[in-house]
């Protein structure tokens, strides 16, 4: 059977105005035949037809620093591609890849400020760019096409998201990304609880959580202490609905601070009904998302590129896709968030968060500019988004068909459930970026137990947020 990669389906869908989640603590295997993904880069490295030849005063360092490194489930994809591209223009790339944490971001932002930034950059073009637009350390797409008129025109032009700062548009987009919530469907059988459909509601999963309780399991997969990124969207988008969500609060007192108010205490409710892991203000998102994995906890909300952690952790080798156990693998699946109110379950948060910069150092250099533009031409080709995109999106103009049989089985779960999505809404945490989220993410051990009120919390961020 084919399938269209999933691009065209969610086209219709789509928030122009989407950011992405920082993707702390990602995981994932390599890709590869053996684990269904696409095949590697460098089995048809020659099909990229963007790419222009090497500068003829001789082979170019680029130094390119992105987020598909550590357990990222492109990791493998990316330096397949690298490799190709390095075999076929004579130039080199120096990687300064890292995992897309809070940690990576601040780096990111300090390289910038110290004169240190990559001459390619593979970042999110929501608010964690502003700081580098602004100060005109990136060149617009418009700017480089008066010198190159075809980068990224194999691209939706609707799909390439525009910069808070001044509404232009900066970064080539690849993949995007969706969140939604991983089972482990062993514990549910366990505990006598059917596989949460598309009207799933809160309601329904807290039934199923004290189930699941009961029979010595933990419901939910999170460490509140160090990432509730995820139950913090949903929470909110659940007292909320896609028209209204990317909206920032005037403050938390108004509609949509109560919002805010209501999804924090939302979380509160569920820990004091004991459906976190007892460790979940001190443990990390690694020991949780093994809790999920081992079989000790049910539930998992995470993004698109868990899909790849949960395949590595089927293998007994974990960089060894040949070894992945298949019928492990089975047990898992992957659906909808539970809805509440206006949002209904299937509606989801994501979108095409992140893109390809190129940046004002490299554009000014001579010896630099030519190879930076092949560079992202090449990993932006109509035949290398859809290595990165799999079960995914993207923002090509022709998405090309795929054979589900490329893929594996959760992989083909995912596009599954993506294809019974009815919305994709951006992540209003990435518009509501660094010291105000300090309050609720850094805050939220406090919250759930008490010891600050959720209303006094939502208001200490809002309050950074408009006095920035």
């Amino acid at each position: 059977m084919k399938k269209r990669i999933i691009a065209a389906m969610l086209t219709g869908a789509m928030v122009l105005s989407m950011t992405a989640c920082g993707k702390s603590g990602d995981t994932t295997s390599t890709a590869g035949a053996d684990n269904g993904a696409a095949p590697a880069a460098d089995e048809d490295a020659g099909q990229a037809e963007q790419a222009p030849a090497a500068d003829a005063a001789g082979a170019v360092e680029l130094v390119v620093t992105t987020t598909f490194a550590g357990e990222d489930s492109n990791a493998q994809n990316y330096k397949d591609a690298v490799k190709a591209w390095e075999a076929e223009t004579g130039n080199a790339v120096v990687d300064t890849s890292a995992t897309a944490d809070e940690t990576f971001k601040t780096r990111v932002a300090t390289d910038f400020e110290t004169g240190s930034e990559p001459d390619v950059l593979f970042f999110f073009n929501g608010a964690d760019s502003n700081s580098f637009i602004e100060a005109g350390k990136v060149v617009s797409i418009d700017e480089i096409r008066a010198e190159y008129p075809d980068y990224a025109s194999n691209m939706n032009e609707d799909l390439i998201t525009a910069s808070l700062v001044d509404n232009k548009k900066y970064a080539v987009p690849a993949n995007g990304y969706w969140e939604a919530m991983f089972v482990n469907t062993e514990i549910l059988e366990a505990a006598g609880v059917s596989m949460p459909g598309t009207d799933y509601t809160m309601d329904q999963f807290k039934a199923d959580c004290e189930k699941i309780k009961a029979a010595g399991y933990a419901p939910i997969a999170a460490a509140l202490g160090n990432i509730p990124h995820y139950w913090w969207e949903f929470a909110i988008f659940n007292n909320q609905s896609p028209a209204t969500h990317l909206e920032i609060p005037e403050n938390a007192g108004d509609e949509n601070g109560q919002a805010w108010v209501q999804g924090m205490n939302d979380i509160k409710e569920l820990y004091e009904l004991g459906y976190f892991p007892e460790n979940t203000l001190s443990a990390t998102d690694d020991e949780t998302f093994a809790m999920f994995t081992e079989g000790k906890a049910a539930f998992l909300i995470d993004g698109s590129w868990k899909v790849g952690g949960i395949v590595s952790a089927c293998q007994s080798d974990p960089n060894d896709p040949s070894t992945l156990d298949s019928a492990k693998l089975d047990k898992f699946d992957v659906t909808y968030v539970p809805g509440k109110g206006d949002r209904k379950a299937t509606d989801l948060i994501g979108g095409l968060s992140s893109g390809y910069f190129i940046t004002r150092k490299a554009w000014d250099d001579p010896a630099k500019r030519a190879a930076a533009v092949s560079f992202v031409e090449y990993l932006t080709s109509d035949e290398m988004v859809p290595k990165f995109a799999q079960h995914g999106a993207s923002a090509l103009k022709n998405a090309p068909e795929v054979d589900a049989s490329e893929f594996n089985v959760l992989q083909v779960k995912a596009m599954n459930m993506m294809a019974g999505t009815t919305s994709l809404t951006g992540a209003v945490q990435d518009l509501f970026a660094g010291d105000c989220r300090i309050s609720t993410f850094d805050g939220m051990p406090e919250i759930v137990t008490g010891r600050v009120a959720a209303e006094d919390a939502v208001a200490e961020g809002l309050d950074a947020y408009h006095n920035q």
